[in-house]
């Protein structure tokens, strides 16, 4: 008799009724032509529109049919999930639609010449002309900027992880959140009113300046999370071997969190890249090549294409400079964050099997 109850081979009835894995590619289809139906019926224009009706279906059909299939438990979990992804769809579809547009206006004039070339003597209504003068720019002030604002920033967290306590901590942490929302041009003109003090012209390194301010609260705040993340019994492992505190934030600490930092300082370069307002302040735009950033006014790319667009209402050849600008700016960015993830990579640390 137990013999025969071991070997029973009949399917267990604890388990429900369940969709199959294709369930929600095919309720997605489903949402997406009724909408379509729904907005042509009803005169709907917008794809946008479209989109949003496909969404609301699809979370009322997979509610359901789930809770009809397998029950209203269920169906909250994948209700939950379906919420999760629609959520996706509405961050990635302006993203990849911005992408899109800035490629396509953008690779109308984007070539070698466009990339070699500055403007000049060429108005901003005539054909030609290029960015490389404010490609030179940009690569200045942001590179000064970086030079400046990252060390000053790394060690300030390491100074508040590692050693701070007290009210001078509490102040530094203060005044970091205070600088995180700062708006650029807030410290365009702290940099100006600066100069204005000495009498000195617009020059490159006065956007650097402005620029170096606005990256080094992220540079401290990304830097403090990653050094927070080392699991103290490194720590307290070199302090037991007699290493020396700072020598076990420079050989232990720095190296296991190096990664995340380089990552952060790239995500800070990101953001002090597209500052318009501060160039705009301190550096004036210069049409022509300028490879001094300590003399002398400056271009740069994010400058460069709110100059051109706002001399596009009546020019062709600016608007589509400006576009062609700002494809160049979303590749350097591009760039420089896949050679912070393989910096991180060579330079993280290695674990033995």
């Amino acid at each position: 008799m137990s013999h025969a109850v071991v070997n029973d081979k009949r399917p267990s009835t604890l388990r429900g009724a369940s969709l199959p894995k294709w369930s929600p590619w095919a309720i997605a289809a489903g949402s997406i032509a009724l909408a379509v139906v729904i907005g042509l019926a009803g005169g709907l224009d917008s794809r946008v529109q479209w989109g949003l009706i496909a969404g609301l279906l699809f979370l009322l059909g997979t509610y359901g049919i789930a809770a009809r299939v397998e029950g209203r438990r269920q169906a909250k979990d994948r209700i939950a999930t379906a919420l999760v992804w629609v959520a996706f769809l509405i961050a990635i579809v302006p993203l990849a639609s911005l992408i899109w547009a800035t490629v396509q206006r953008g690779t109308k004039v984007l070539d070698v010449y466009f990339l070699t070339h500055s403007m000049g003597v060429v108005a901003d209504s005539e054909a030609g002309g290029g960015i490389y003068h404010a490609i030179i720019g940009s690569l200045e002030q942001v590179g000064l900027a970086t030079v400046i604002g990252a060390p000053i920033g790394i060690l300030t967290a390491i100074y508040l992880v590692e050693y701070g306590r007290g009210n001078l901590a509490r102040a530094v942490t203060f005044f970091v959140d205070v600088m995180t929302g700062i708006p650029s041009i807030v410290a365009g003109l702290f940099i100006l009113s600066l100069m204005l003090m000495f009498d000195m012209q617009p020059f490159g390194f006065a956007g650097s300046l402005a620029l170096a301010i606005l990256m080094m609260p992220v540079v401290v705040r990304s830097t403090e999370e990653m050094l927070k993340l080392v699991p103290n019994e490194l720590r307290e492992a070199s302090l037991a071997l007699g290493i020396p505190k700072w020598r076990t934030i420079l050989k232990v600490v720095v190296p296991t969190s190096i990664g995340g930092i380089i990552t952060g300082v790239m995500l800070s370069v990101a953001r002090i890249a597209g500052e318009t307002a501060p160039v705009l302040l301190l550096v004036f735009g210069n049409p022509f090549i300028n490879t001094n950033p300590f003399e002398g006014a400056q271009a740069s790319l994010p400058l460069y294409i709110y100059q051109q667009y706002s001399q596009s209402a009546g020019s062709t050849a600016a608007y589509d400079r400006a576009w062609a600008a700002s494809l160049t700016l979303i590749a350097f960015v591009m760039i420089l964050n896949m050679v912070a993830r393989g910096i991180a990579r060579w330079k993280a640390p290695k674990t033995g099997r």
